[in-house]
């Protein structure tokens, strides 16, 4: 059953933009937003606030779009702007997502993981009432789940296609840690499951 078109946030998409466009040039990114019909965002991203202003199929169709752009190199692109999100996150969002005076040093990295699993979560709700995303833990592996996941919003795959939410949670889960951890995501309601879910897991696992 498709989901409703929801709205997210002016704030989330402009990381996204901003970070696209640090990764993929200016041009780039004017190229895919003609393409895919965001033409309003060339030049013109939106503000930095928690206005809930841009539906959740223009974000997914901007995922899309650069995937499709690069061909079999758009994973690894979309990868590195999830990446650039986060850092783009904690820059210019580190309240919302309650990393000030966070003292990590003093936890185990475990709980570092699930420390910066559950502010993402936290920041994702508190800036969107309509977000369904959890933090669990099965057989000693954390996971983050989301119910409500943008990135697949109207999308159908054989394959899981939320790389850009792999390079951000394997982002954050380094800038916790200062350790590099393998990001696999085991479900994605693209393919028809429930919803979205990112394995933290060893490098050699």
């Amino acid at each position: 059953m498709a989901r409703e078109d929801a709205v997210i946030v002016n704030a989330l998409v402009r990381q996204a933009l901003v970070s696209a466009e640090e990764v993929m040039g200016e041009n780039g990114l004017n190229t895919v937003l003609r393409t895919s019909g965001l033409e309003r965002f060339i030049g013109n991203f939106p503000p930095d606030d928690l206005n809930p202003a841009i539906k959740t199929s223009d974000y997914a169709r901007l995922n899309e779009a650069i995937e499709e752009f690069y061909g079999r190199g758009g994973r690894g692109m979309l990868r590195r702007i999830g990446k650039a999100s986060f850092q783009y996150a904690v820059r210019e969002q580190a309240a919302l997502l309650g990393l000030a005076g966070a003292a990590l040093k003093l936890l185990p990295t475990k709980q570092r993981i699930k420390f910066i699993l559950n502010a993402t979560v936290n920041a994702l709700k508190k800036s969107n009432p309509q977000v369904e995303a959890w933090v669990e833990e099965v057989d000693n592996t954390l996971a983050y789940c989301d119910a409500s996941c943008a990135i697949c919003h109207g999308r159908q795959s054989t394959n899981a296609i939320c790389h850009l939410y792999i390079g951000s949670i394997g982002e954050a889960v380094h800038w916790a840690t200062g350790q590099e951890f393998r990001i696999l995501e085991t479900m994605c309601t693209a393919k028809g499951d429930p919803h979205c879910r990112f394995e933290v897991r060893e490098l050699d696992k």
